[in-house]
């Protein structure tokens, strides 16, 4: 299981108003175990857009990345992996949302 170690989170600004809700960018980092097929030695983080509209909370899109290269890594979160990232998120929401 991943376990995230530190965060920022910040509002995404649409200037244009082409999206509806709100959208919040989440930048993870993880403690991945060695034993895990996402691990690497540099470390791995995950990008997430997370939308607020109308009572509906989610993840939009995440990218898994190398945190030496910031390159996106071809993997997916398992669904446990998902879930959690997708609470921590919701937790860590700020106020103004």
């Amino acid at each position: 299981m991943i376990k995230i170690t530190e965060f920022t989170v910040e509002k995404i600004n649409d200037p244009f108003g082409i999206l509806t809700g709100d959208r919040y960018e989440y930048m993870l980092e993880l403690d991945v175990p060695e034993d895990d097929e996402l691990y690497t030695e540099t470390g791995v983080s995950v990008k997430v857009i997370f939308r607020v509209e109308d009572g509906n909370r989610g993840i939009v899109k995440y990218d898994l990345m190398d945190k030496a290269t910031s390159q996106p890594m071809d993997f997916e979160l398992e669904d446990d992996e998902y879930a959690a990232i997708e609470s921590f998120c919701l937790s860590n929401l700020p106020e103004e949302a």
